[in-house]
């Protein structure tokens, strides 16, 4: 692991002379900031003071600066934390620097956010700079639940703030919402669903509570205060499967769910992909499709022309390096092509569209049905996979389920630069 005055982007400097100039198409930004660290949360996040957050903004733009010469995205995704926190002059000085450096005009501008922090004049400075999808982290519409959760919004704010998102021309908006979460029953899950369905929303992001290590919830979990009700997570992943279908929605990954057209719309929009809905998060489908990304902000990680690297998850640290001009990688590795096709594989296979074999080819230089034969064949019989004569891909039964089928297409382990 190298030191924080070390420079693992040198070897990104080599590795693109290696495989050529063309630029990145993917920007991931990490706003490590929010008003209250919910009782779930494992990323690196948290509350923190004003001065802080203004030097993170200046070694932000310091790290685009920097990667500006090698990136013209596509897509581009601002997550945390909470990146609605940030005040409107610190937006604007952000957004104004991916103009002023080539990185703005995405085709699919994402900006997560929390409904507490949501303005008419944020939502307009947004909306103004090109930002085109939000993400609203609303995971529950009862009350009970989002205090269970440690939320600092309430079920009031949802709405108000969808509103108002609509009201500032946005036409993409997704909403996340989770379910097995301590106390949900099957009948407050449904209640949920019929109030965040009824949004019209144009994509659903719906995760099972997940007990990350040192979480609040974890420790609950350990303390005996609540158990896991695995039969009850199935029941509520089956109910919204079906009643997203039947609201207009498409699924194409595990917790992801999208429509073919707006509610609004009688004419279905063109496919984000062949086979997948035009509203599916093209920045994700990046990801689960293997593809090059650069990640900035404290803790992101990215993968660029064969390395795959992380930032320090230390705020102070990160701005630190960037005041030195260089960019705060806490390691970078390089994978052996046949360990990185092994990750690519696992990733893909959390998408309701599996492996094409040819896709497969072509992106990792590997063959699917050679190479992972044993591996789709176990899954095949346990009732996991389905094997076609175009591709791989999990079934309904397996998606639930897709990490742990993915653990068997790992492969050899990478080589630290």
């Amino acid at each position: 692991m190298s030191s924080p005055s070390s420079d693992p982007g040198r070897g990104a400097a080599v590795a693109a002379a290696a495989f050529g100039d063309a630029p990145v198409r993917s920007l991931y930004v990490h706003v490590p900031f929010c008003a209250h660290k919910c009782e779930y949360c494992a990323f690196y996040s948290g509350p923190a003071p004003g001065e802080l957050i203004q030097r993170y903004v200046d070694a932000l733009i310091r790290e685009l600066e920097l990667i500006a010469p090698d990136c013209r995205p596509d897509t581009v995704f601002f997550g945390g934390g909470t990146p609605s926190l940030l005040n409107l002059r610190q937006w604007e000085a952000v957004l104004t620097t991916l103009h002023r450096l080539g990185l703005g005009g995405a085709r699919e501008f994402s900006v997560e956010c929390n409904p507490a922090t949501v303005s008419a004049d944020k939502a307009a400075l947004l909306r103004r700079f090109g930002v085109n999808r939000i993400s609203m982290g609303v995971q529950s519409l009862d009350e009970g639940l989002l205090d269970r959760l440690g939320r600092v919004h309430s079920r009031d704010m949802v709405f108000r703030s969808h509103d108002i998102l609509r009201a500032a021309g946005f036409d993409n908006v997704n909403i996340d919402l989770m379910f097995a979460i301590p106390g949900q029953t099957l009948e407050v899950w449904n209640r949920t669903l019929d109030e965040a369905l009824a949004l019209g929303t144009e994509h659903l992001s719906c995760y099972e509570v997940i007990y990350e290590e040192d979480t609040p919830l974890y420790e609950q979990l350990k303390a005996g205060r609540f158990d896991v009700d695995e039969d009850l997570a199935a029941d509520q992943y089956e109910v919204l499967y079906d009643r997203s279908g039947e609201a207009g929605f498409r699924p194409y990954e595990v917790a992801n769910f999208a429509r073919t057209r707006r509610v609004v719309e009688t004419v279905e929009r063109p496919e984000a992909e062949p086979g997948i809905p035009a509203f599916a998060c093209r920045h994700n489908l990046g990801y689960w499709r293997g593809r090059d990304s650069y990640g900035l902000g404290p803790s992101a990680s990215e993968w660029v022309r064969g390395l795959r690297s992380r930032n320090w998850s230390n705020t102070v640290l990160y701005c630190e390096q960037l005041e030195k001009g260089h960019r705060a990688k806490e390691f970078a590795e390089a994978l052996p092509p046949l360990a990185r096709a092994g990750e690519t594989a696992a990733f893909g296979l959390r998408m309701n569209a599996g492996w094409p074999w040819d896709e497969f080819r072509e992106r990792t230089g590997f063959e699917l049905r050679t190479g992972w034969a044993s591996d789709m064949a176990a899954l095949v019989a346990r009732g996991w996979g389905e094997i076609t004569p175009t591709h791989f891909r999990l079934t309904r039964a397996g998606l639930r389920f897709a990490d742990a089928a993915g653990q068997s297409f790992l492969r050899p382990e990478s080589v630290t630069a």
